[in-house]
């Protein structure tokens, strides 16, 4: 399961249906991807963000690096849907890289522009 932006924004609102959703992904031992840019995203203060820190600090949880793959990956694909928001292509190219990978978002309309088969969880 990959988080885009939208997710760990409201994981610390205390958005009920992500906290199930992450509750189900550890009860069957899935693994929670969150790409870099996403974290950057969000990321303001790690001792006020306690859900956030909790989540990224947890075994389950990997954050992906913007390697020089990742990020000429994104950039191709921004490219080729004619859009400009790396930090999205970046969260596409993490899903693809999971086997029957799923992206939690609340802004699914975005990442469909540039992967119109993602299987997307919306929040």
């Amino acid at each position: 399961m990959t988080l885009d932006a939208g997710a760990l924004i409201a994981l610390e609102a205390g958005d009920t249906q992500v906290k199930q959703l992450l509750a189900t992904a550890a009860a069957r031992g899935l693994d929670i991807a969150i790409p870099a840019g996403v974290l950057a995203q969000v990321w303001r203060d790690g001792r006020r963000q306690v859900l956030l820190a909790r989540l990224v600090r947890s075994a389950g949880t990997r954050v992906h690096d913007l390697t020089e793959d990742v990020a000429k990956a994104a950039g191709e694909l921004c490219g080729r849907a004619g859009t400009s928001d790396v930090i999205d292509a970046t969260v596409v190219v993490c899903v693809r890289a999971q086997p029957n990978g799923v992206v939690v978002s609340g802004d699914s309309g975005d990442l469909r522009r540039l992967d119109s088969g993602l299987t997307i969880e919306p929040i």
